[in-house]
């Protein structure tokens, strides 16, 4: 799973490039954050997170307290697209 780190700026450019939409403004803190039963890191959709490739800071990076393996990631990504 991915986290978004202090330094964000706030810049939404990796909202709309989430395909499980996962990731979502919390206006109380006025900060983006990741949802950990959405976050596939992309897997299923594409090589690498997209919400790392677009971040202009480089401050979305992998939460290692919440490290899943590539079966796991694969699982959630399809539960979320059972559809």
């Amino acid at each position: 799973m991915m986290k978004i780190l202090e330094d964000c700026t706030s810049c939404a450019a990796c909202e709309p490039e989430c395909p499980n939409g996962a990731i979502s403004h919390d206006e109380a803190a006025d900060l983006f954050v990741i949802d950990p039963m959405r976050c596939t890191e992309c897997v299923g959709e594409h090589d690498e997170p997209q919400c790392v490739e677009v971040c202009p800071l480089d401050c979305i990076v992998p939460d290692p307290a919440r490290a899943e393996t590539r079966d796991q990631l694969e699982a959630k990504h399809a539960r979320l697209h059972a559809d």
